[in-house]
């Protein structure tokens, strides 16, 4: 399938989702029946992008994109060698936790060793999950999320994302939300528009909590 690049891929993909579950059909009307709109959340590939998911990892996004603000400021322009120079102080005073400072670290270190983040928008989504997670630090979801907003591939689902869980389990009626595994199970009818279906679902996470639940996919501008 072609990459998720425009409104009109999206909008496109959704209309086979329609199809595919009568659920989501529920949850798109409902998003619309809100005022509110599916979001194509695309971003430019490369360091920038992912650190900003790792930063996002099991907070909120209002968290997040604190933290990314204070990061660029202190730490401009980022690149794999400034982010290795930067001194402890750095990550402290930007807020974060000692696993996602590790975590940078890491990845800056395998980008300047040569792991080409845009590169690997191009491979199948298997072989680019498994090179972004042999990096210290950088699991399943943080992989998939960049690849759903970085590359626009068509079929990845984080079904570790609490806030699909959340939406899942609100819009199906379960009586308490699935857990990663059964996310996951539950998406597999949903191929290969598994990408789509997670805009939609964090869409309808944003109506039903009133706040957006997707990571955040870049840092701030300084200011």
């Amino acid at each position: 399938m072609r990459p998720i690049s425009t409104p009109d891929d999206l909008a496109a993909s959704l209309d086979a989702l329609d199809a595919l579950d009568p659920r989501l059909a529920a949850v798109r009307a409902a998003v619309r029946r809100a005022g509110g709109e599916v979001p194509l959340r695309r971003t430019a590939p490369g360091l920038t992008s992912l650190v900003s998911i790792v930063v996002g990892q099991q907070v909120s996004r209002a968290s997040a994109e604190a933290i990314l603000g204070r990061f660029v400021r202190l730490l401009d322009p980022l690149t794999p060698d400034a982010i290795l120079r930067a001194e402890e102080e750095v990550f402290r005073q930007a807020g974060f936790s000692r696993p996602k400072q590790r975590a940078v670290l890491a990845l800056a270190a395998a980008v300047r060793d040569g792991l080409d983040l845009e590169a690997l928008c191009a491979l199948d989504a298997g072989e680019a999950i498994a090179a972004l997670t042999a990096v210290a630090g950088i699991g399943p979801w943080t992989a998939q999320c960049y690849l759903l907003f970085a590359a626009g591939h068509p079929d990845v689902f984080p079904a570790k994302d609490v806030a699909l869980q959340s939406a899942v389990g609100h819009a199906f009626g379960m009586e308490r939300r699935p857990g990663d595994r059964a996310l996951a199970a539950m998406a597999e009818s949903w191929a290969p528009h598994r990408a789509s279906a997670a805009r939609l679902l964090w869409a309808y996470y944003a109506h039903m909590r009133g706040r957006d639940g997707a990571p955040p996919v870049e840092l701030r501008e300084k200011g």
